[in-house]
């Protein structure tokens, strides 16, 4: 068995064809800012501190080290909800845990790169995963193409979502964590550092459910329910199986209530039948050499929706060659699956 060739397993499918025009992101960190909605508030009492960050060109994992030997406390005693983009201006929550620890003058902590906005008491740790969403404010560059043709696409991005890909990052530079993945499920390396073992297999999991979300692309199938879909609740990570598809059930679809799902590979009997489950099974089994080994890591199979819908979408020409996006999208999605839609990125 040969290591897979990245490029050429990460070839997903257009919902809109291939678009035909060219722009520039992040040609400084002001392109792409991302604000955390974490979707509740401080409790204003607790030993834990709250604490609202902003920061720029950094790595959301290493601040976090940052506050810890700043306060004196354990890594383990720095909570956030998710990874943030390094390059870009991004806001989210930290927590840290100051049980028995004087307070910190949190000013001294700031720099040029990341800043403190806002402290307040909490009664626990913030919980990788707790969060609601992100907003994002992007601005595409240099764009080549014809504006009437990204307008279009933008409007039916409003109205439809898009495929909900998992973004490039996912799979690291040039796709090296999904090499890494292969040779650590192989046996050929053992990795032991525990965060990097948990971002190869989600880099091999996430790999086998763009398979699958690709093929439901082209067959136009992403974005309606198939017998014996397993459909999501929006979300939730609940699910319940659909036998028939109903006036009420489309209609929960439409409305946005519910969505079609794919795959995340684990242990566990697969949710789907009929024509699902034998969609699921043709594209899977050109990944059969995956599969036994994400079994046997201990991972239960997971749902996640096909589908992505861009909230409050809204756009301006800055002038003929600049486009500001605003918009929002839940937790575990990437802003880059949305720009994929509307046109081709230059590399960066």
């Amino acid at each position: 068995m040969h290591t897979p060739n990245p490029e050429a397993l990460m070839q997903w499918a257009f919902a809109l064809e291939s678009p035909q025009s060219r722009a520039n992101i992040r040609q400084q960190a002001e392109d792409f800012a991302v604000t955390e909605v974490l979707g509740f508030e401080p409790s204003g009492e607790g030993q834990h501190r709250m604490l609202w960050i902003e920061k720029r060109n950094t790595n959301t994992d290493w601040l976090a080290r940052q506050l810890a030997r700043f306060a004196g406390v354990s890594p383990r005693d720095v909570g956030y909800a998710g990874l943030k983009d390094r390059h870009a201006i991004t806001q989210q929550w930290f927590s840290l845990d100051l049980a028995g620890r004087e307070e910190p003058q949190w000013d001294e902590f700031n720099s040029d790169d990341y800043r403190i906005l806002n402290v307040a008491a909490h009664n626990r740790k913030i919980r990788k995963g707790t969060l609601q969403g992100n907003r994002f404010r992007l601005t595409l560059r240099n764009i080549e193409g014809d504006p009437d043709e990204m307008e279009l696409r933008l409007q039916t991005i409003a109205r439809d979502g898009v495929p909900n890909y998992f973004g490039e990052q996912r799979f690291g530079r040039d796709g090296d964590n999904i090499n890494q993945a292969w040779k650590m499920l192989q046996g050929e390396i053992k990795v032991k550092d525990r965060t990097r073992r948990g971002l190869y297999l989600s880099a091999a999991r996430s790999l086998l459910f763009n398979a699958v979300l690709s093929e439901r692309v082209l067959q136009s199938s992403w974005n309606r329910l198939l017998p014996g879909e397993a459909a999501m609740l929006a979300g939730s990570q609940s699910f319940f199986s659909v036998d028939r598809i109903d006036d009420a059930t489309q209609a929960r679809l439409e409305q946005w209530d519910i969505h079609p799902s794919g795959p995340l590979w684990g242990r566990g009997q697969s949710p789907v039948s009929d024509e699902a489950l034998r969609l699921e099974q043709d594209v899977l089994s050109n990944y059969r050499d995956w599969l036994a080994p994400l079994e046997n890591v201990g991972l239960k199979q997971e749902r996640r929706p096909l589908r992505l819908q861009v909230h409050e979408l809204e756009w301006q020409w800055k002038d003929e060659a600049t486009l500001e996006l605003q918009f929002q999208l839940e937790a575990g999605s990437y802003a880059t699956s949305v720009l994929r839609e509307l046109c081709l990125l230059n590399p960066s």
